[in-house]
Parts: structure tokens; sequence; C-alpha cells
């Protein structure tokens, strides 16, 4: 297949017509007439053998995107192809990349067509500008460009979502198209050549488009980069699932607070942030019933916001109302885990709302820190820790999250799975477990969380056994922003004063 190409390219195209007399000539100059005649049949021979009826090479405009003057698709594909063949054997890494206008039709039918040829063209210079010599940009349709990074040794994760980011930022700047000034909007998928799921050009370019598919469904500016473990098929919406989105659009869903109260002292020390959907006709609906309809739609990153942007605005409003909440936990999913950009967003949101960072605890699941270290959420996880953050480990217990790993990801509390809880003040098994595991904690330096105390007698027996903190319907349920001044209020007023040592009783 290579010869073929290469042959084709010597004997087609607009190199033809310059090679054709100097060959008739120099055969008749060596062989005289004999060789005049051969040549001038052999040679569109040759041609008719290599270069078939629709064949036309790279250079050819006709096989370029008339706007942009890009190379198409099917050269693309050949080109990862080549880098597959040439590659295999040796330490270097290619990606490849694609990036969506997504606000290419509404340019169109704003400004008109020839505006969106401009505005085409303008982002087609902008991309080959920005890349390197051995990099590639080709057309994939009106608003999809393509993006093949030649091979080289330092491309890992982190120098593909720094090139990302790179790419979007020299996207998105404005543009001024005549009188009008366009904004780019795109979104941003890729897949390195390492870890596409097959050794071929066709499979990395469906990679790539698996995760710029993911990235187009979490909303503008995003990126994402494939990972075999984070990438899914979008299901189909079913009636159920349109109604919980149209919720999630209209302020529907939204954050509930759960208190946790220190077992030493009683006093609050933090509340988590819980999604409910307010129905109109069933009142509060819990995760379960909607969760899996927004998996499925792709926006579990637009919930996570929500919650996000909602519990740190209630840590605002506790503060101006005099009450001391020490943090707000919420819940971070693989999928939000799984954006480039979170901590960068997590760091705006903080900023924006003058909070510092360790009044945020991040909560992830015991799945999640076994994940390979080199991939984006484990990257996540340890820069939010970084930031400040402090990170607790939820439903403790019920996966196979290694000491190694919750060391690793600097985990700052465990919570103990609501399974080892329920009916620990009758059952000396479970009993046994609980401090087991607190032991364990203390050892490691971590403090204790127990999930699901429903009854006072649960209450008292984790406070026995030396938990830190209790949380459950034995101390309150989830409840809207509103409530939770008066549920405090009403907490603290029951609550007994701590004993003094060593200081006069009045």
């Amino acid at each position: 297949m290579r010869i073929r190409r290469v042959a084709a390219l010597l004997f087609s195209g607009p190199q033809v017509i310059a090679f054709t007399p100097a060959v008739s000539l120099g055969a008749f100059w060596i062989g005289g007439e004999g060789a005049l005649l051969a040549a001038s049949l052999g040679y569109p021979m040759i041609y008719m053998l290599f270069a078939p009826e629709g064949w036309v090479p790279h250079e050819t405009v006709s096989r370029r995107d008339a706007v942009t003057g890009l190379p198409l698709r099917e050269f693309m594909l050949e080109r990862l192809d080549d880098y597959f063949e040439i590659s295999a054997n040796r330490a270097r890494n290619g990606a490849c990349m694609l990036i969506e206008l997504t606000n290419a039709a509404h340019v169109e039918t704003t400004f008109g067509s020839e505006v969106l040829s401009e505005l085409r063209r303008a982002v087609a210079d902008r991309l080959r500008a920005a890349l390197r010599d051995n990099d590639m940009v080709y057309c994939l349709t009106d608003d999809r460009f393509g993006l093949v990074l030649g091979t080289t040794t330092n491309l890992d994760l982190e120098a593909g979502i720094q090139l990302s980011n790179r790419l979007l930022r020299t996207v998105q700047d404005p543009i001024k198209v005549g009188s009008n000034t366009i904004y780019p909007s795109s979104c941003l998928g890729f897949c390195l050549a390492n870890v596409s799921p097959e050794p071929t050009g066709e499979a990395l370019m469906d990679a790539a488009q698996s995760a710029l598919l993911s990235a187009m469904k979490s909303g503008e500016s995003t990126i994402r980069a494939y990972a075999p473990d984070t990438i899914r098929a979008a299901a189909k919406v079913d009636n159920n699932a349109r109604e919980v989105i149209e919720a999630l659009e209209d302020g529907r869903i939204t954050a509930w607070f759960q208190p946790q109260v220190s077992t030493d002292t009683g006093l609050v020390s933090g509340f988590e942030a819980l999604a409910r959907w307010i129905h109109p006709e069933k009142g509060p609906i819990g995760p379960s019933s909607f969760i899996p309809a927004l998996e499925a739609a792709g926006r579990m990153e637009q919930l996570g916001d929500i919650i996000l942007r909602h519990s740190l605005l209630a840590l605002r409003k506790w503060d101006a109302a005099g009450f001391d909440v020490p943090s707000i936990s919420v819940n971070f999913s693989e999928v939000e885990l799984s954006n480039p950009r979170l901590v960068d967003k997590v760091r705006w949101e903080l900023d924006r709302n003058e909070l510092p960072p360790e009044r945020l605890t991040v909560e992830i699941v015991e799945s999640v820190v076994t994940a390979d270290p080199n991939n984006l959420v484990t990257r996540n996880i340890a820069g939010l820790a970084a930031l400040g953050c402090t990170v607790d480990l939820d439903d403790f217990g019920t996966g196979n999250a290694s000491i190694a790993a919750i060391r690793q990801f600097d985990i700052n509390r465990i919570k103990i799975d609501r399974s080892y809880v329920s009916r620990i003040d009758r059952d000396p098994e479970q009993q046994r477990l609980i401090s087991a595991i607190i032991t364990m904690a203390e050892q490691l330096g971590l403090q204790t969380v127990a999930e699901g105390v429903e009854t006072q007698g649960e209450h008292a027996l984790i406070s026995q056994l030396g938990c830190d903190h209790a949380q459950g319907f034995a101390l309150a349920r989830p409840m809207a922003l509103d409530n939770t001044f008066g549920w405090m209020e009403q907490h603290y007023a029951h609550l007994l004063p701590i004993p003094q040592i060593g200081g006069r009783a009045f």
C-alpha cells in the first residue's frame, strides 16, 4: 500500500506534465525512435496502473477543503496509520486531537455563510501557526478540525492537556470579520496513541471522537482525554430522563444538606451536600431516582457544578448568620474527576466566594483510589489536595482501596459505610469491625465519620468506640438550606455544656 501511494505521487498530478516530455526526449536521445515509441506508450500505462480513476494525491486542490485548504479525513487516517507503522517499536508517542467549533451553526445563522467561511479560515490558520512542523491539521467537517501530532518522546497525559488548553485558547480568541467580532466557542477531545483501543488510525480517531463527544456534553470550552474506563456510550434518553434533564435545567435539582456532628463535643463539624430533585407533585426525590438518567445523558458534570455552587453559597450564608460550620462536603463523580480543568474550576469558585480551600471537603469513593496513578482522576484528586481541600474517602469498607492508596491521596477522613454501622448497638461482630477500622484510622492519623447513624443507640456506641464524627437520621435528615439555620439553633439550644476540668463551676 505504501509503495502504491509513493508511486502514485510520482506518476500522477501536475508533475506528470513536466515528466512526460522529459521522459520522451530522454528515450529518443538514448534509444532512438523505438525507445521514443515505448516511452510514449509505457508512461501512460504506468500512470493508469498506479493512479486509478478517482485517486488524487494530497497536494491536489480538489481533495482539500475548499474553504480552509486543509487536507480531508481520509488523509488524516493515512497519516495515523503511517504513525503506527513507523513508531510501533520506538519509545515515542503521538496523539489524535479533534476540535469542534460548537457555535458554527449559530454564526452561520446570525452572520451568514461567508462569515462562517472566514471564521473557519482564521481557525485553520491559527491551528497551523500553533503547531510544530511535523504536526498536521485536517478539515473533517464544516465545524470540526483534526490534528495529528508528530511522534515525540515526551508526550504524556499532562503534556496533552497543556497543549489542549493552549489550542483552545488560540481558537477562542475573538476574530474580526468585517464589521463583526466573532467569539468562537469550542470543545476538544484527544487520545494518546499509546492508549488507542487498537493500533490503527481508525481506532485512534474513533477514540478521540468519543472523548470529543463527552466534552461536548459537558459544556463549552471542555477538554476530554480518552480513557477506556471513563468514556461511555451515550444511552437513549427515555421520557423519565427528559423530565430529569428539564428539572436540572429549570433549577429544580438542588443541594440539600445533612449535618455531621463531633462525637466529642457535639458541635457541628460540617455538612454534606446531597442532590435532591424537588418534584412539583412527588416532593423531594433522592439521587438514586435521577442519577442514572443524568449519567446516561452526560449531565453529571452539570449537576456537580450546581451542587458545588450551592454548597459554597451555603457556607457564605452560614458565616453571615454567625454559625460556625468548618466545612462542606461535596461528592465528586468520576466524570467530574476526569475533567482536566477541574482543579482550576474549583479554585475559581473558591476565589469567587472568598473561601479558603480547607473549607471544601472533596468526597471520593473507594473505587476511584484504586485507579491508575497516571490517569486524570488520580491527577485531579492530588491536585485538589495540593490546592488545600480536604479529601474524605466515602463508603469505606465497600471497595478494595489499599492503605498505600489512602496515603497517596492524602486522605483526611474515612467515612465508615452504613452497612457496618447498622445494628452496631446489638451486634458484637459489627462492634469488633468498627473498632478495628477506628484503630487502623488512628494509627494512620485519619479521622473517622460514621455514616447512616439512625438510632440513639448506634450514636452512643459509635461515640464510645472513638469514632470522631457521626452523620445520619438519628441527628438530622437532609434538609433545604433555609431549614439548616433553625436546626442549628435548636441543636445548640439542647446541647449540654462541655464540663470544665480544673476550673471553677458556676
